[in-house]
């Protein structure tokens, strides 16, 4: 009975300690919302056909969030679920009760992960079930459509996992590769088939159905790198067979697409194309948008222009105003609106730019989902309202920072929000863009490192993040970064601080300037994606580059030899590098992908390396730390799937306390005076717990 109940509590995603002890309960701390308002990405969003109140909406890697009163507040439905990645969300139609949710974020961004297969619920949300495992573990799913006519029958287009280099948000997971295109259940989702008849098994970006005639289903072949085969499909036998449209429409560096099937005008389409990008992702502006009033056999230009920027391939949709055809919206960097057909357009971009998701609800109220959060307007984009109040979406990156002198602080870089820096009860937002690594001094910490994106975009305060000033003088806006610039201070000499971009700068004088000390660490074009620094010998330096070196300094930085090679992980910024704040030769290393050993460590300064891996299950593995405390040693793994911890170096594993979803940690940061941990997580914000137990009230310490 014991055995059975510990699987459950594991399986919920709980703790638990033998011989009656007490279990650390998580505490999240958002931000929900960040100062101004913003939140983290929201990439799907369903309305209830019958309910204007009832929304869900999808964080790209927060989970599902349902409101009953049209955005006041949200409740978190899939805390519990085997992944927090979603693509895409459908409502039967017949019984709103009836769920579905595409896991994988479809947007082919570094941070674009995986999905796990398709999340029912027919009890609203309360409970899920994960279906389609063998077809969809590994890849994403960029939408979900329901026959209204029969509920059992669904359509899910299927693509790869993002990033640059492909599939780098895949993490190796063995289902990365395909196939893709389109899948159909006739039994409610229990089993799926892989549709052909003239449809490629190429990346599928979209799906429209037909409302009035739902034998016919229109399908976006649309990989961001470029195919032949990219293009409009249409079945008019409910996917039996294919045809690729033309009458109009391009046929040459064909990217990414999207399209939208009027519901009170079936006839009419619309199409949304990105230009292919090159294998970095550059070029990918818009190339055209179309219409088509006869159902696809001939297209038309629209006059949309080029307002993707060059990342069309992360934010392409289409969607149209359900009551009335000539009424449609374009989602890019801003979001474009027409009313006459395609005629004429107008930006009613919202309070944050790169969107993602469009629905109307059952009132008429036009929903968004963007980099900022979601938005809602009773006049299809000309005003909106805020509705990003109660839930907690926002993804941090590596290098988050909280403060030796306090137990409050916290200090980080979000995706496409900017630096954030919990002061008491409230996140401040300080420099825009996307926020990077962060650093505070731990001798001083009023001194306080923050970034955005790009070499040399590094910035420094001496009043507790109060105000800010730029600190990247000496360093080459031309280096090459793993987006963001890893910072660190010497733990021996606050004066001494450290930065990575492709080769390793030092500065003397406590961070205002700059001098490159090391040669490339790269292979000639990558960058420092992490770099730890030891505590007890201020020569021992370790850095990881984005394309598989780990390295070793034994000499404060100037030279470096190479301890492993061909070590994959997350391209952008990690902290997958821990040195043994007790001995400079005993390191642990951290690998963020499927299939290997994901945690490893060496006791001789990288000449061996042993697997600390034990019963962990096979996840990747984002970054590891170690304390001790009161005679014992405590490893930490932050994995795809929350927090581990283990007792017995590494033998055993188990997650670590209650209420953490079951998110990517992308960073853990520990203060055993202060009984603290804090983890970031690449999509449920950052949250902290006591990193001991306390013993419940009226009980004997």
């Amino acid at each position: 009975m014991t055995k059975i109940l510990t699987i459950a509590l594991v399986t919920l995603g709980l703790s638990v300690v033998p011989n009656g002890g007490f279990c650390q309960t998580w505490k999240e701390l958002g931000p929900s919302p960040i100062s101004g308002g913003f939140n983290g990405r929201i990439s799907a969003i369903a309305c209830d056909p019958t309910d204007p109140n009832t929304i869900y909406i999808g964080g790209a890697d927060g989970g599902v969030w349902k409101t009953s009163n049209g955005g006041g507040t949200w409740t978190p439905k899939t805390d519990g679920a085997q992944t927090s990645s979603v693509g895409a969300i459908a409502i039967d139609p017949t019984n709103p009760q009836t769920l579905y949710v595409g896991t994988g974020e479809a947007n082919y961004a570094n941070h674009s992960r995986y999905g796990l297969g398709v999340l029912k619920s027919i009890d609203g949300g309360a409970t899920w079930t994960l279906l389609g495992t063998a077809p969809f573990a590994g890849k994403t799913i960029s939408k979900l459509v329901i026959d209204p006519s029969n509920s059992q029958v669904l359509y899910a287009s299927v693509a790869a996992a993002g990033g640059f280099p492909e599939l780098a948000a895949a993490k190796g997971h063995p289902g990365r590769l395909g196939p893709y295109g389109v899948y159909k259940s006739t039994n409610g989702g229990v089993s799926w088939s892989l549709l052909g008849g003239g449809l490629p098994g190429e990346a599928a970006t979209d799906l429209a159905l037909n409302g009035s005639t739902p034998s016919t289903v229109y399908a976006a072949i649309g990989r961001p790198f470029g195919s032949t085969s990219n293009g409009v499909y249409k079945s008019v036998d409910s996917g039996v067979t294919w045809t690729k449209l033309a009458g109009g429409l391009p046929t040459a560096n064909l990217g990414r697409i999207s399209i939208a099937c009027s519901s009170s005008d079936p006839q009419r389409l619309y199409a949304l194309i990105v230009n292919r990008c090159d294998a970095s992702g550059n070029n990918g502006s818009t190339l055209g948008a179309y219409k088509s009033i006869n159902g696809g056999s001939t297209w038309t230009s629209i006059p949309v222009g080029s307002f993707q920027a060059t990342y069309g391939w992360y934010l392409c949709a289409v969607a149209v105003q359900p009551t009335n055809a000539d009424t449609a919206v374009f989602a890019g960097f801003d979001l474009l609106r027409t009313t006459n057909g395609g005629t004429s357009f107008s930006t009613v971009t919202a309070q944050h730019v790169d969107n993602h998701a469009l629905a109307w609800d059952a009132s008429g109220r036009l929903w968004l989902g963007c980099d900022g959060g979601v938005y809602r307007s009773t006049n299809n984009g000309t005003t909106w309202t805020n509705a990003n109040t109660g839930f907690g979406a926002c993804q941090f990156y590596a290098g988050i920072s909280t403060s030796p002198s306090d137990n409050v602080t916290v200090l980080g870089g979000l995706q496409d929000n900017g630096t954030v820096q919990l002061n008491g009860t409230v996140w401040g937002n300080y420099i825009g863009g996307d926020g990077g690594y962060t650093c505070i001094n731990p001798s001083t910490p009023s001194i306080r490192f923050a970034q955005y994106q790009g070499a040399g975009n590094l910035f420094r305060s001496t009043n507790s993040g109060a105000t800010w000033s730029s600190s990247g003088s000496g360093v080459s806006t031309s280096d090459r970064t793993a987006f963001f610039s890893p910072v660190e201070v010497d733990p021996t000499n606050s004066n001494r601080v450290f930065l990575a971009t492709h080769r390793l700068y030092r500065s003397t004088n406590g961070g205002t300037s700059w001098a490159a000390i090391s040669a490339d660490l790269s292979n000639g074009a990558g960058a420092v994606r992490a770099l730890a620094l030891s505590k007890s010998n201020p020569n021992t330096i370790w850095v990881a580059t984005n394309d598989g070196n780990i390295s070793r300094s034994q000499d404060g930085g100037l030279t470096f030899t190479k301890m492993l090679t061909s070590i994959p992980g997350w391209p952008r910024v990690t902290r997958e590098v821990t040195i043994d704040p007790e001995d400079a030769s005993t390191v642990f290393l951290a690998v963020s992908q499927f299939g290997t050993d994901q945690i490893r460590r060496t006791k001789d300064a990288g000449v061996t390396w042993q697997s600390l891996d034990g019963d962990l299950p096979d996840v990747p593995v984002n970054v590891v730390t170690i304390e001790r405390f009161k005679g014992k040693t405590y490893l930490f793994a932050g994995t795809d799937d929350g927090l581990y911890r283990s007792m017995d170096d590494g033998a055993t594993w188990t997650r670590f306390g209650n209420r953490l979803p079951r998110c990517a940690v992308i960073d853990i940061r520990i203060s055993v005076s202060q009984n603290r941990i804090v983890v970031g997580t690449q999509g449920r914000g950052a949250w902290e717990c006591p990193f001991v137990p306390s013993a419940p009230r009226g009980a004997k310490k």
